[in-house]
């Protein structure tokens, strides 16, 4: 193993610059010469690689976003885009690849792995913390801290003003974050993908909640059933006429900011332990966390495996409303 390449594809999320820095010290304690690729899948075809050093990630361990950059290349699922990739691949001389990101990261990196022979290891970077196969993915605590914030600020202008908010997070497929973010902040409500909502129970909960209260604030998955936070605001102002309702969209907001202590440690560690399992001869399993243990489950079972939150905190928030 004398050259090993790192990419970070798909969102970004806070916390894969200290995945990358983990990698490239590791690489350089070896040995190894680590490669660095931009823009993800994109990069990797067309050729866009250079060797790293230490100056190339001092200082980065809590920066957002991603040094090495990132994209969606929807072209690399065509065979003739990686064979171009695969060709750049064999160019720098490449023994091993790990790879930052979500399923459909994943799902390229195993491809890529089975047509070419090359060895590859997945760590898990997404914000909406829908992998299967971790307890956690980097970028998750930070992004839900930074959701849980401007939830905390948006009550203090509801309460000012006696108005329902109706607060829209990230999450088209998984409602980690709107669930939890809707315990932790205190929420009078969720609407989550993993549930079919009831719309009139929503409202039914509206007029006995907000009796003798200023504000309610709803939390909303933008990938739930009935719509983003707009949508189920105009299905439910005819039946909550004299409520001041207001629809809010955080946005990618909640991508950004300085990684959390939690997904710094997390993604070093991940980061240092991919390097260590290329070494060992590993190949086509994602990095994941079990509690605080480091375990490993195959690239293939994380993206055929769906994972989901744990539907008692529904329960739990129910527990908490005032009656």
């Amino acid at each position: 193993m004398k050259k090993i390449a790192v990419l970070t594809s798909g969102g970004d999320s806070p916390g894969m610059n200290a995945a990358v820095r983990a990698i490239v010290k590791s690489c350089l304690f070896h040995g190894i010469v680590p490669i660095g690729i931009r823009d993800g899948y994109k990069g990797m075809v067309e050729g866009d690689m250079y060797e790293m050093c230490y100056a190339d990630v001092d200082n980065i361990i809590h920066t957002g976003g991603t040094i090495l950059g990132s994209s969606r290349c929807l072209s690399f699922f065509e065979e003739e885009t990686r064979k171009k990739a695969i060709e750049q691949l064999i160019s720098f001389q490449v023994d091993g690849l790990i790879v930052i990101g979500g399923d459909g990261t994943f799902t390229g990196a195993s491809i890529l792995s089975t047509e070419m022979g090359i060895p590859v290891i997945g760590i898990p970077g997404t914000i909406d913390n829908d992998i299967y196969g971790t307890d956690h993915t980097i970028g998750y605590d930070t992004a839900l801290n930074t959701v849980i914030d401007a939830i905390d600020k948006i009550r203090d202008t509801a309460s000012s003003h006696h108005r329902i908010f109706f607060i829209e997070v990230m999450g088209r497929h998984a409602g980690f974050i709107a669930l939890n973010a809707a315990v932790a902040s205190g929420a009078e409500s969720v609407l989550i993908p993993e549930k079919t909502p009831d719309l009139a129970q929503l409202v039914n909960d509206i007029k006995t909640q907000y009796k003798g209260r200023r504000s309610s604030i709803i939390v909303v998955a933008e990938g739930e059933q009935e719509g983003g936070s707009l949508e189920i605001v105009n299905k439910v102002a005819p039946l909550l006429e004299g409520y001041e309702l207001r629809p809010t969209v955080l946005g990618h907001i909640q991508r950004g900011g300085r990684p959390s202590a939690f997904d710094r440690i997390l993604a070093t560690r991940m980061g240092a332990y991919a390097v260590e399992l290329l070494r060992e001869g590993e190949s086509g399993v994602m990095i994941g966390c079990e509690g605080d243990k480091l375990i490993t489950t195959s690239i293939d079972q994380a993206v055929k495996l769906h994972k989901s939150p744990d539907m008692k905190k529904l329960d739990l928030l129910n527990k908490m409303l005032t009656r």
